[in-house]
C-alpha cells in the first residue's frame, strides 16, 4: 500500500491547476492538495502565477490533512532554508498511473468544495491580526530601518544576539514537545474531571501569560466548572489568608510553577496550600493533585517532585518567564480552563510563519517595534496599552512585563502602562488628552464579542437613552473607541496604534502572543539591549533577603 503524507512533511508535488484563491498540487501517492494562495507567500500575494505555474514541480510542506479523501492543506512558505534540504522522496513523473491530474473545471470544483473549510481557515489565518498605523501622527520613514531589521531578523533566526541562550521560543510552535501537550491535555481532563478548583502557584511569566489567556477566553464571570485560583504572586497576607480560607473544605488540586523552586512568593504559597491539601485528603491523595512545571532535571522543585512523584511539566533552558506561555507554563492552566492548547499552537505556528520575514515593508509585527523605537528617539517615554474590554486587562499586565522586564535596562526603554477605557477615560483619560506629551496608546482590540446586549426601550426615558434602544453595547463600545481614538489623536496630539483580531479565540490569541513576543525582540535589539535578562529584579530580592536575615545576605 502507498504510504500516505502526514502532517508536516516535506515534499515535492506537481502543480496541476490554478485558481485565483490557490494552486491544486497532485503527488505520486495519488494524493492532491491545495496551496492556498496565504500559503504561497509571507509577501502579498497578487497573481499566484507570479510564483508557481501548471506543471511546476514544488516543494511544499503538510500542514494539514482532510480526514475523509485525505485531501491535503499545503504551504510553500512554511519551509525553511534547512527544511528545503529535508525532502521526503522525490516525484518520479514517468508513473502517471499513480498521480491523479487535475484537469477539468469539475475536478477543480469537486476539490474546491471539499477544501472550503480550509480556504475560510486560510483566510482567517491571513488576517489573524490587523494593524492600523494611520494615527501614528508622525511620518516614520520605514525604508531607514530596513538595513538594521533585517540584521536583527537574521540574529534572532540564527540566535546569535545577545541573550542567545534564550531564543528557543523563536520556534516553539514548531518545535514543542508533542508527546508532553497530548499529556497536557489528559492530565488536564483529570482536573476538570476530578476537582472543582484549580491552583495556580507563580509568578510574573509563571503566571501572567495564564491568567491573561484564561480571562481573555472565559470572560471574568465565566460558569466554567473549575475555578481558577492565583497564589504565589503576592506577600499579602489578607489575600493569602483569605484564599486559604476559601479553599477549606473545597476539593482542589494544584499547579506549581517555578524553574528553581525557590522563588520566594511562589514557594511560600506552596508550601501553605501543599500543606493545607496533605491535611485534608493526605499524603497519598494530595500526590495525585499537584502537578509542577519546572526544569527537566534540576532544582528544588525538581528534587521535590522526584521524591513525591508529581506529574511534571518542563519549562524549557532556552526560554525564559516571560515568554514562556505557549509551553507548559502557560498551555496546562489554560488547557485545565476547557480551553483549546492545539489551537492556541496553531495559532502560534501561523504567526511565526507570517512574521519571520524581514520585509519590513510587508512585515506588520516589525513596523510596530520600528514605530517604539522611533518614538522611544523622538521624545516618548510612554507606551500606553488600551482595552476596551474588561476580560483583556491581563493580557496588558502581561504585555507589560514582557516590554517592561525586556527593555527597560542601563537606562533605556518606554515605560508600559496600561489602561481600561471607557473606565479609565473617567480618571486618566484628562491626563491622556491635556497632559505632558510622554505618551502613545496601544491599542489592543477585538472586533466582535463573543456574546453581547441591547439597550432595552423604557416608555418614561428619564435618562434620556431612548435614543439608543435596540442599539448593542458592542456597537456603543466601538464608537467610544472611534471618538476617543479621533480625540486624542486630532486634539490631543497623543498618537494612536490598533492592533486587533476579528474575534477573541484560542487560535487568535495563540497569534497574538507570538506577533508581541517576536516585535518585542526587534524592539530591544533596536536600542542595543539583551530582550532576556533583568538584572535589575535580582536586587530588591538581595536587600529584602539581608532584611529577612537569610543566610548568606
Amino acid at each position: 500500500m502507498t504510504e500516505l503524507y502526514k502532517e508536516n512533511d516535506i515534499v515535492i508535488g506537481k502543480v496541476t491547476g490554478i485558481q485565483n484563491y490557490g494552486a491544486f498540487v497532485s503527488f505520486e501517492n495519488g494524493q492532491i492538495g491545495l496551496i492556498h494562495i496565504s500559503e504561497i507567500s509571507a509577501k502579498f500575494v497578487k497573481n499566484i502565477e507570479d510564483y508557481v505555474k501548471v506543471g511546476d514541480q514544488v516543494r511544499v510542506k503538510v500542514l494539514g490533512i482532510e480526514d475523509k479523501n485525505n485531501y491535503l492543506k499545503l504551504s510553500l512558505k512554511a519551509l525553511n532554508d534547512r527544511e528545503r534540504q529535508k525532502i521526503k522522496k522525490p516525484l518520479i513523473f514517468n508513473k502517471p498511473k499513480r498521480v491523479r491530474v487535475l484537469n477539468s473545471e469539475h475536478d477543480f470544483e469537486k476539490l474546491r468544495l471539499n477544501l472550503d473549510n480550509w480556504i475560510n481557515k486560510s483566510l482567517e489565518e491571513q488576517n489573524m491580526i490587523k494593524t492600523d498605523f494611520t494615527n501614528i501622527i508622525e511620518n516614520i520613514n520605514f525604508e531607514s530601518y530596513c538595513y538594521r531589521a533585517k540584521q536583527i531578523n537574521d540574529m534572532i533566526n540564527n540566535k546569535s544576539g545577545a541573550g542567545n541562550d534564550f531564543l528557543g521560543w523563536t520556534t516553539w510552535p514548531k518545535d514543542y514537545d508533542k508527546e508532553e501537550l497530548e499529556r497536557m491535555v489528559k492530565c488536564a481532563k483529570y482536573v476538570r474531571d476530578n476537582y472543582d478548583i484549580l491552583v495556580v502557584c507563580g509568578i510574573g511569566g509563571s503566571y501572567l501569560g495564564a491568567k491573561a489567556a484564561i480571562d481573555a477566553l472565559r470572560g471574568l464571570y465565566s460558569d466554567d466548572k473549575l475555578e481558577i485560583i492565583y497564589l504565589g504572586q503576592t506577600f499579602s497576607p489578607l489575600y493569602i489568608a483569605q484564599v486559604m480560607n476559601y479553599l477549606k473544605e473545597k476539593k482542589f488540586a494544584i499547579n506549581v510553577i517555578s524553574k528553581s523552586g525557590t522563588t520566594t512568593e511562589t514557594s511560600i504559597a506552596f508550601r501553605l496550600v501543599k500543606d493545607l491539601l496533605e491535611k485534608q485528603v493526605g499524603k497519598d491523595e494530595a500526590r495525585k493533585s499537584i502537578f509542577a512545571t519546572t526544569d527537566k532535571e534540576r532544582g528544588a522543585l525538581k528534587t521535590l517532585c522526584n521524591t513525591e512523584g508529581y506529574e511534571t511539566f518542563v519549562l524549557p533552558d532556552d526560554i525564559g518567564g516571560r515568554y514562556s506561555v505557549l509551553t507548559a507554563v502557560g498551555l496546562f492552566p489554560i488547557a485545565c480552563a476547557g480551553l483549546d492548547i492545539k489551537e492556541m499552537i496553531r495559532g502560534a505556528y501561523d504567526a511565526m510563519i507570517k512574521y519571520d520575514n524581514d520585509d519590513i515593508m510587508n512585515n506588520d509585527c516589525y513596523k510596530y517595534a520600528i514605530i517604539r523605537d522611533y518614538f522611544y528617539h523622538h521624545n516618548k517615554s510612554v507606551e500606553l496599552f488600551v482595552t476596551y474590554e474588561p476580560s483583556l486587562s491581563h493580557i496588558s499586565e502581561w504585555l507589560k512585563q514582557l516590554f517592561g522586564e525586556s527593555e527597560g535596562k542601563e537606562g533605556k526603554g518606554l515605560l508600559p502602562g496600561s489602561v481600561t477605557f471607557s473606565t479609565d477615560l473617567h480618571s486618566l483619560g484628562q491626563f491622556i488628552q491635556d497632559g505632558s506629551h510622554i505618551l502613545f496608546e496601544t491599542i489592543v482590540k477585538v472586533e466582535n464579542p463573543s456574546l453581547d446586549i441591547e439597550v432595552p426601550h423604557d416608555d418614561a426615558d428619564l435618562d434620556g437613552l431612548n435614543y439608543l434602544e435596540g442599539k448593542t453595547l458592542s456597537f456603543i463600545n466601538e464608537k467610544a473607541m472611534q471618538g476617543t481614538i479621533k480625540a486624542h489623536v486630532e486634539d490631543g496630539k497623543v498618537p494612536n496604534i490598533v492592533i486587533s483580531v476579528d474575534k477573541m479565540d484560542a487560535y487568535h490569541l495563540g497569534g497574538l502572543f507570538y506577533f508581541f513576543m517576536r516585535a518585542c525582540a526587534m524592539s530591544a535589539y533596536l536600542l542595543d539591549i539583551n530582550p532576556f535578562n533583568q538584572p535589575g529584579v535580582e536586587i530588591y530580592k538581595r536587600n529584602m533577603f539581608h532584611l529577612l536575615g537569610k543566610k548568606g545576605y
